[in-house]
C-alpha cells in the first residue's frame, strides 16, 4: 500500500534533530518511547547486548533479519553493543552519555543502572542538564518496587484484564501492547516536560513512569464507578458500563458495534430497527432506566441486528444519524480507503517494510520514517572503540 501524503512527507521539518537520546531498553516500552523520538527526528542510540534485544527473536514472522515486532519499534535508530558486565565498555557508556546525550531512557531490571552507575542521580552529578527516564514496572517505591513486569501481568494486576472479555468466563488480556506502548508515551511526555522546564533553568532530572500506573490510568474512568459507588465492575463484553445501548452485536455476516449514548440516539436506533414503540416505554426511558434494564434491551437488539448483514446496518444506521462500526480485522483496517487517505501505513526507506505511523501531524504532515531498524551492533564504534575490543 501507499501512502497518498508521501511526496509531502519529506518537507516536514524534524524538530528533534538536535537530540541525542540514550535509550538503554529492551522489549517495547523503553523502545516505543526511543521510536517517537526518533520519528521526530532525535538521534537516537540503542544500547542492545551482545545478543541483541531479546525483541530482535519475537517471531516468526521476521522481516527482514529481524522479528516484525522489533523493527516496528526501532526504526531511524543506531545500534550499539555494549557489554554491562564490562567496566571499560560501561565507563565508555557513561562519557557517551555526559558528553553527547539530552535525554537518557532505560526499562532495565530493578536495580540494575544502580549497580552499574548509570542511574539518573549518578549520571546528573556528572551532567546536571541530563533528562533521565526510568520505566519501571511497579514504580520506584512501595512493597512491589524490585519486581520486574510485563504487559500480560499489568494488564492482569492494574485491573485492566477483570473488566476485559464477557462476564461468565476468564479475563481476556487486551490483545494490544496498551500498557508497555502506554508507558513509552507517559515517558516521551515526561521528557519533553523537563526539556521545557530544562530551557528556563538549564537543568535536567529524573523522571519516572511505570507499566503499573500507566495501567491504572487506563482504568481510570471504570475505578471513578467503583469510588463512586463501591460497587465493582464487570467484565464489559463490548459494552461499557454506565451508557446503554453501547456495544457490539452479531449480525448475519459479522459483527458491528453501536454507539448511541444518548436519549436522541437511542430514539433514533429505536427507530431504525423498527421499533420505535421502545422509545415511550419507560423501561428505557433515560439512560439509567436503560443501564437498569441493560439485559432485556440487549436481548431485544441483539435479535434484531442478527436478521441482516452488517452493511445492511451500517447503511440504515449511519442514514439517520446514530454512530456505529464493523468490527474490522487487521487486514480490512490496513486496506481501508480512511487508513490509505490518512497516510497511516508508511514505507521504510531502503527496504520492503512498512509500518503504522505516529499518530499525529504537523500542518497536516505525518513523520514518517527515514531510516531503517540497525543491524545488531552496527554503530557500536560510536562508544565502543576498536582498541577496547583488541585488547579483550
Amino acid at each position: 500500500m501507499t501512502q497518498s501524503i508521501s511526496e509531502t512527507q519529506t518537507t516536514l521539518p524534524l524538530p528533534f534533530k538536535d537530540l541525542v537520546v540514550v535509550e538503554v531498553g529492551h522489549s517495547v516500552a523503553a523502545p516505543f518511547a526511543g521510536q517517537i523520538f526518533s520519528e521526530l527526528g532525535a538521534r537516537v542510540v540503542k544500547i542492545e547486548k551482545a545478543d541483541g534485544d531479546d525483541a530482535r527473536k519475537w517471531g516468526p514472522p521476521f522481516w527482514e533479519g529481524a522479528s516484525s515486532f522489533f523493527q516496528s519499534l526501532n526504526r531511524n535508530k543506531q545500534s550499539v553493543v555494549c557489554e554491562l558486565r564490562d567496566p571499560e565498555q560501561v565507563e565508555s557508556l557513561k562519557q557517551y552519555i555526559c558528553q553527547h546525550a539530552d535525554i537518557v531512557i532505560q526499562n532495565l531490571r530493578p536495580g540494575q543502572v544502580e549497580k552499574l552507575g548509570l542511574d539518573g542521580p549518578s549520571l546528573l552529578k556528572l551532567n546536571d542538564t541530563l533528562i533521565y527516564c526510568n520505566l519501571g514496572a511497579f514504580g520506584n517505591r512501595g512493597p512491589l518496587k524490585d519486581r520486574p513486569g510485563y504487559d500480560p501481568l499489568m494488564q492482569a494486576f492494574g485491573g485492566i484484564m477483570s473488566t476485559t472479555g464477557e462476564p461468565g468466563r476468564p479475563a481476556v488480556r487486551v490483545g494490544a501492547s496498551i500498557v508497555d506502548m502506554g508507558t513509552g508515551m507517559w515517558a516521551v511526555i515526561g521528557a519533553l516536560t523537563a526539556l521545557y522546564e530544562r530551557q528556563a533553568t538549564g537543568k535536567g532530572k529524573v523522571i519516572d513512569v511505570s507499566l503499573f500506573e500507566t495501567a491504572t490510568s487506563w482504568v481510570s474512568l471504570l475505578a471513578s464507578q467503583y469510588l463512586a459507588s463501591g460497587k465493582v465492575a464487570d467484565k464489559q463484553g463490548s459494552g461499557a458500563p454506565g451508557i446503554v445501548p453501547y456495544k457490539g452485536y452479531l449480525t448475519s455476516d459479522g459483527e458491528i458495534v453501536v454507539a448511541a449514548g444518548s436519549d436522541s440516539l437511542f430514539k433514533s436506533l429505536a427507530s431504525a430497527l423498527g421499533h420505535p414503540e421502545w422509545i415511550d416505554d419507560p423501561k428505557y426511558l433515560g439512560n439509567p432506566a436503560r443501564v437498569e434494564n441493560q439485559v432485556e434491551l440487549y436481548g431485544m437488539i441483539e435479535t434484531v441486528m442478527s436478521s441482516q448483514t452488517t452493511d445492511h446496518w451500517i447503511s440504515i444506521l449511519e442514514a439517520v444519524g446514530v454512530p456505529c462500526s464493523p468490527v474490522n480485522n487487521l487486514a480490512q483496517m490496513v486496506a481501508h480507503p480512511q487508513t490509505e487517505a490518512m497516510g497511516v501505513v508508511q514505507a521504510v526507506p531502503g527496504t520492503g517494510m512498512q509500518f503504522i505511523g505516529l499518530p499525529l501531524s504537523f500542518d497536516g504532515i505525518r513523520p514518517a520514517p527515514y531510516g531503517a531498524p540497525p543491524k545488531l551492533g552496527e554503530h557500536t564504534d560510536l562508544i565502543i572503540k576498536k582498541s577496547e575490543d583488541n585488547s579483550r
